[in-house]
């Protein structure tokens, strides 16, 4: 921030083609949001408890992932809707009982990814 204008300092790039290269594909502010919101999701651990659940099997319901799990029916329904609303699991219903799962292929690969990540430390 230059003190006498107010303004923020320009800063000339090193790279030029590089940087350009890269400044157009930079995508939207609400883009970034999005995907750290998705990252952000996955910082609890019973969440990414359920989501290595659901990358095993193709759907679960809430009971069996509290038992998998180890945590009770209604904490695994809290974090189910957290993810839900996340748009990373959707669910069906059979009667009363809500089966989940991934909400598409996306979710495991990157989950997939991650678990490899830090096996490999």
């Amino acid at each position: 921030m230059n003190a006498r204008t107010g303004r923020k300092a320009k800063m000339p790039f090193i790279e030029k083609e590089k940087s350009a290269t890269v400044k157009v594909k930079m995508k939207t502010e609400r883009f970034y949001q999005d995907l750290a919101e998705t990252f952000k999701a996955l910082s609890d651990p019973t969440r990414t408890k359920i989501i290595y659940a659901l990358c095993q099997e193709d759907e679960l319901c809430v009971r069996d992932i509290a038992a998998i799990i180890g945590a009770s029916s209604s904490a695994i329904s809290h974090q189910l809707r957290t993810l839900r609303n996340m748009k990373l699991v959707k669910y069906t219903r059979a009667g009363r009982i809500a089966y989940y799962s991934l909400d598409d292929i996306h979710i495991n690969n990157l989950f997939a990814e991650g678990f490899r990540h830090i096996e490999a430390k």
